[in-house]
């Protein structure tokens, strides 16, 4: 498969992270739209939806910060920043329902906070709005490896690769799932069962079960 390629550069910095207890800083969620449309060239959006990106980018701001204190050391600090993200990701979640990377954007930070119950709720919802969302379809199933739940992070794995346009993702989380099954040989499923699984995934238009 075409991810196994970014999968091999990023499996030796993932191995470490899961070492370290989970806590490498990822790539945060892509930048709030330019419009509505995503297009552009398209006219700039108004009312609700520019509060909602306002607040969006305020979120996104603050994930960066964070997650540069984690990368840091500075875990207090960044606990602080991921607070500030979830209120104005939030924000925007409550001006435009259907925005899913303000969705995405709850679920990650609920997750770094330690909040899984939010985390799950929130890529679920943004997932109901666009199934293949890759950076929530990756986030999901590394929440998945963190609570010890190795299988459902196969399956959004196998969710990232029916998108066909997810490669870099799919290679994160391949590295991930290949760490920590190296971390819990236990965990480890021979590749006949993988492929087998790969065969009986779930209808694209499906969220995430869990």
């Amino acid at each position: 498969m075409r991810f196994v390629v970014v999968a091999l550069l990023v499996m030796l910095g993932a191995t470490g992270a899961l070492a370290m207890g989970g806590n490498k800083p990822e790539k945060p969620p892509t930048n709030p739209s330019i419009s509505s449309s995503g297009n552009p060239d398209a006219a700039p959006p108004s009312g609700a939806r520019v509060d909602a990106e306002r607040n969006y980018s305020l979120a996104y701001d603050e994930v960066a910060k964070a997650n540069k204190d984690l990368e840091d050391g500075k875990a207090k600090n960044a606990g602080k920043k991921f607070k500030k993200a979830l209120e104005h990701a939030e924000n925007a979640t409550s001006l435009d329902a259907n925005y899913h990377e303000a969705w995405n954007l709850v679920g990650y930070c609920s997750r770094k906070l330690g909040d899984y119950d939010k985390a799950f709720a929130s890529y679920d919802k943004c997932l109901s709005i666009k199934w293949d969302y890759a950076p929530a379809r990756e986030y999901l199933g590394e929440a998945y490896l963190e609570k010890n739940d190795p299988k459902k992070a196969r399956e959004q794995l196998v969710m990232l690769e029916k998108s066909g346009e997810a490669d870099e993702a799919a290679g994160r989380l391949f590295a991930a799932i290949q760490a920590y099954e190296k971390a819990h040989p236990e965990a480890a499923v021979p590749a006949a069962t993988t492929t087998e699984a790969s065969t009986a995934s779930a209808p694209a238009d499906s969220s995430s079960n869990h």
